[in-house]
């Protein structure tokens, strides 16, 4: 067998169906990665610096010399590893071993050097041409597809990831903006949430997600997605895409204040006090400090309806002053009326009014 080299294009098309190998340091990886990948790195952070010192102020042949000692010596462990993988993906030993897929920065010399192992050894290998970095063009490309998007807005404490959620159960398309960021848009978004990814594997999940919806539907039923700032905690929409969400029809629940109220308490009441007065102190400059200051108090005498009161009411007039911000791309808004947070009546309102 011989190593097969395919396009960006060809790989997103067929890298699904085997498993991705991702060659680069630890460093590169953790920070971001394409989201299906498995680390297996040939250089540590530390080695990989010393080859790329060497190709900078010496040559590529020297570099070459210093890498393979580094790579002689992990061979064996790499095919064990990569056997491992490979027998977890197989449902049983008479099918097909998956195709390994395998990338490095640029597709050069570190994944083909593991691509020959592996082809040697006896396994169907392809090589990403261009490597991460064709990749993150191909995912930087995604956020200018003119998308069919139908927006769910409402004031906090609405329910709306839980109406997505649901709508997706009915089988809509859906986009989990909060989920792929680990963030659930306010002060408070962080709690009880997983650290959230950086900038560029929040672009690389969001990328997929997209790609994946599209390609189901064809580019012809809408996408359902969530009303959100540009920034999400620490990432942001990238802008192109934010620009299309914000000109797309937003179909704007309206639940009263008291229902939203008691929704919040049931989802953040269960929280640490330190975790919600660190949050209410980095909305302090805006929420004033008198109201801060009383709002802490609350917490700390666990009297978390009225603390929550004073939170809510904020972040009710801060939505309305960003819906009339006259800096923001304009949004079409459809009003629908609930009675209470109910994500599977608030779904079907929704429906009926769409269809």
């Amino acid at each position: 067998m011989a190593v097969q080299k395919i396009s960006i294009d060809e790989f997103i098309q067929q890298a699904s169906s085997g498993i991705i190998i991702d060659v680069r340091s630890p460093g590169e990886y953790e920070h971001a990665h394409i989201p299906t990948a498995f680390n297996l790195p040939l250089f540590t952070n530390e080695e990989r610096a010393l080859i790329g010192t060497t190709y900078k102020k010496q040559s590529r042949e020297a570099a070459i010399k210093a890498g393979l000692p580094l790579f002689g010596n992990k061979m064996l462990g790499m095919i064990e590893q990569v056997e491992d993988w490979i027998n977890q993906r197989q449902k049983n030993k008479e099918e097909a071993k998956p195709t390994v897929f395998i990338h490095c920065w640029r597709g050069g010399m570190r994944s083909a050097a593991v691509a020959w192992l592996l082809d040697l050894y006896g396994y169907k290998v392809i090589q990403l041409i261009g490597g991460y970095k064709a990749y993150r063009n191909w995912v930087l490309a995604q956020f200018d597809i003119p998308y069919s998007f139908k927006v769910l807005g409402g004031y906090t404490g609405s329910g709306k990831t839980e109406i997505l959620q649901t709508l997706q159960k009915r089988k809509h398309r859906v986009i989990d903006l909060e989920g792929i960021a680990h963030h659930k848009g306010s002060a408070y978004g962080a709690i009880g949430q997983p650290d959230q990814p950086s900038q560029e594997m929040f672009e690389n999940n969001l990328a997929l997600a997209l790609h994946e919806q599209n390609f189901k539907n064809n580019n012809k039923e809408i996408i359902w997605i969530e009303d959100e700032s540009q920034r999400i905690g620490t990432v942001l929409i990238p802008t192109p895409l934010f620009h299309l969400i914000r000109n797309s029809t937003c179909y704007f629940i309206t639940i009263p204040f008291d229902e939203r109220l008691s929704f919040i308490l049931e989802g953040y009441g269960k929280f640490d006090k330190q975790s919600l007065m660190n949050a209410t102190l980095r909305i302090q400059k805006r929420l004033g400090g008198l109201e801060t200051k009383t709002a802490i108090n609350h917490i700390i005498e666990g009297a978390y309806k009225e603390a929550f009161t004073i939170l809510l009411k904020y972040y009710d007039k801060w939505y309305e002053k960003n819906a009339h911000n006259q800096t923001l791309p304009k949004i079409e808004l459809i009003p629908i009326l609930a009675e209470k947070v109910d994500p599977l009546l608030n779904a079907e309102l929704i429906e009926k009014l769409y269809k």
